[in-house]
């Protein structure tokens, strides 16, 4: 038995086997043709393995080439481990629409040790297959990773639920069907490197390659928790240190807004195979919502006809005080140096004692130097009142909504030091500093 398993005969049945079952369940948002051929592809690379095994130099390409992206992949996600958390969380929220399992919400609530083990794991899977350390487990746990990943971008691609994979965090912003195409390549990758798993052998002696795979274990799990206790070490978001914010909310020359295409789509009530879409106008000259008897709502479809040309790279920024006045202008046009401490969610914040402490002392000593110290949060106005009683809490808030405030600062809450728009310095709420520290090295 285990020599059948093991012969080309069962590889042909369970390849073609599996490439049948994947033509027929395909969706209709990707072309038969296109899968035919990568189809195509992966069975010749699958059952013509004893011919590209021989070819020790396509392995070690195909090796270098996955290796060092799976690095750089997880190194970049790694970066901004919080960032990537909100992704997942994303992704999630997707599924759960979908298929209405409460289990999507449970793995949102893990989300950030989630992230922490994606970003980490793919970081050492990338230094094993580099070092050639475990060779059979590695190849087997890139493909599932990727398998899983092209699922993903696949999904958030044909059904356009995710705008941004997250693969490359905010240095990157690959769209989907353009990260679903960067997975296939790795696949192809993968798939090359089993069938060359002979040549990669390990480069050093057993005691020595254990410690090069201890020390990677432990940098790759070390970095993205140091990342989630701080703030990114490298910052690509509109709201780094140095960045203007009124700069990055102007259009760029030659902008033009996005373009989006609307289908309704109507089913047959004694038929529900039977389905009409129809664009907007179409959709008002037929008047089907008045046949009640033979069609009825089914749902309606949004795509993107072309992405916004040369957009601002803020386009949401906007701030109203508690009576919903808007105060944009003013803060953004205050040329003084002034202090933004940022809670996304009241609910969610670090409320040690301790530092609520350290955040009252900052606010008294901000306002005796006439230096202007606000909060901004994406909470209601009772959550404020109820935040601002239960810590003390003198200063002002304002209101921003929560998803731009979590893009600012990937601390909640976070301080930012702001002058005429422009960011100075920003500080992990794990980092918070003193007034006086501040003033002498920021703001000068």
């Amino acid at each position: 038995m285990k020599k059948f398993l093991e012969s080309k005969l069962f590889r042909a049945i369970w390849s073609f086997g599996l490439a049948a079952i994947l033509f027929m369940i395909c969706p209709p948002c990707f072309s038969k043709t296109t899968l035919m051929i990568l189809l195509g592809i992966q069975l010749v690379l699958i059952n013509g393995a004893s011919i590209i095994g021989n070819w020790i130099w396509l392995t070690h390409i195909s090796r270098v080439l996955v290796g060092g992206l799976f690095i750089f992949s997880g190194f970049i996600k790694a970066n901004d481990t919080i960032g990537f958390s909100y992704k997942l969380e994303e992704y999630f929220q997707v599924f759960k629409e979908a298929t209405h399992l409460g289990l999507f919400d449970w793995f949102a609530h893990i989300s950030l040790p989630l992230a922490i083990i994606i970003c980490a794991s793919e970081i050492i899977l990338g230094i094993f297959l580099l070092i050639g350390y475990k060779r059979n487990l590695t190849l087997w746990l890139l493909f599932a990773q990727i398998a899983f990943f092209t699922f993903l971008t696949f999904y958030s691609a044909c059904y356009n639920k995710v705008t941004h994979c997250g693969c490359f965090g905010d240095f990157l912003q690959l769209k989907p069907w353009e990260s679903f195409w960067k997975d296939i390549a790795l696949m192809i990758l993968i798939t090359l490197l089993f069938a060359g798993r002979e040549n990669i052998n390990e480069i050093a002696a057993p005691m020595m390659m254990a410690s090069f795979a201890l020390i990677g274990v432990i940098a790759s799990i070390w970095f993205p928790i140091y990342t989630y206790r701080n703030l990114p070490i490298f910052d690509f978001r509109p709201y780094a240190i140095g960045m203007n914010i009124k700069k990055n909310m102007e259009k760029g020359a030659g902008y033009k807004e996005a373009e989006y295409k609307t289908l309704m789509v109507y089913k047959k009530v004694k038929d529900s195979d039977a389905k009409k879409e129809m664009t907007q106008e179409e959709y008002m000259k037929s008047k089907i919502w008045e046949d009640t008897l033979v069609w009825k709502f089914d749902t309606m479809i949004t795509t993107v006809v072309h992405e916004a040309i040369n957009a601002p790279k803020i386009a949401e920024f906007s701030v109203t005080n508690i009576d919903d006045v808007n105060v944009t202008d003013s803060l953004l046009n205050n040329k003084d140096y002034n202090y933004w401490l940022v809670l996304y969610d009241l609910a969610k914040a670090d409320e040690d004692e301790t530092l609520q402490a350290k955040i009252n002392d900052f606010y008294k000593l901000a306002t005796q130097d006439k230096v202007k110290f606000i909060a901004l949060t994406g909470s209601s106005p009772k959550e404020i009142d109820n935040f601002k009683h239960k810590h003390n809490a003198l200063y002002d808030f304002v209101r921003v909504d929560a998803t731009v405030l979590k893009t600012m600062i990937r601390s909640n809450p976070g301080l930012i030091l702001i002058k005429d728009a422009t960011i100075i310095k920003n500080w992990h709420h794990n980092n918070f500093p003193t007034y006086s520290d501040a003033k002498q090295k920021f703001m000068k």
